[in-house]
């Protein structure tokens, strides 16, 4: 199972869904190379997989969405 697509179990609570550089790219319109230097630049947090991608926790994506469209 691919970790973007993973649901949380109902046990666990500090599970999340975890998006992929371009999925937070596509929901921001902008490149998925723009979501990392956000990271970099510590606008967002992520996690590694064991292949070493980036994946962004979904609910903090979404607060940063919403953060951004009341800044226009």
């Amino acid at each position: 199972m691919n970790a973007s697509t993973e649901r949380p179990s109902a046990g666990d609570e500090d599970a999340t869904e975890l998006l992929t550089p371009a999925e937070v790219a596509k929901m921001f319109h902008v490149d998925p190379k723009t979501v990392t230097r956000w990271a970099q630049a510590g606008k967002l947090t992520y996690m590694r997989t064991l292949g070493g991608h980036r994946r962004y926790r979904r609910d903090e994506v979404i607060d940063l969405l919403r953060d951004s469209s009341k800044d226009v």
